[in-house]
């Protein structure tokens, strides 16, 4: 019986690239997955990565990404209380695909020559950006 917790509340698409597109859409998703790829992050940690995001629609983006299990939640019994926010083996699955749809973005602004108005892709390898780092050493 599936555990009702991991249930998601609202229904997904019965097609599969539907579904996939339904998961990951959302302004944020894909670069609050990217900030988690390289581990485990706190709320505030998060935050003061994406500068130009309010904590409203953080939490509620973790929050959906957690119901479609992208992404785990772990509280710590301290006091004050910490929280952090982990990448799932689900959620670590995406990483080639955000790649991939960071390079057909790039390709597509190239084709309608707008290249100029496009921000640089934050989502890379970690094994490329393992390499780079230890090649600068």
């Amino acid at each position: 019986m599936p555990n009702p917790r991991r249930m998601p509340i609202k229904r997904l698409p019965m097609l599969p690239a539907e579904r996939a597109l339904k998961v990951i859409a959302g302004r944020w998703k894909a670069v609050i997955l990217y900030h988690l790829f390289d581990g485990p992050r706190r709320l505030s940690a998060l935050k003061a990565l994406m500068p130009g995001i309010t904590q409203k629609v953080l939490i509620q983006q973790l929050r959906e990404m957690e119901e479609h299990g992208l992404v785990s939640r772990e509280i710590f019994a301290e006091v004050p209380s910490r929280v952090e926010y982990s990448a799932t083996g689900l959620g670590l699955s995406l990483e080639p695909i955000l790649l991939a749809l960071c390079q057909w973005g790039q390709h597509h602004a190239d084709e309608l020559n707008e290249m100029d108005r496009l921000a640089d892709c934050i989502i890379r390898p970690r094994q490329a950006q393992h390499d780079a780092m230890t090649s600068r050493n």
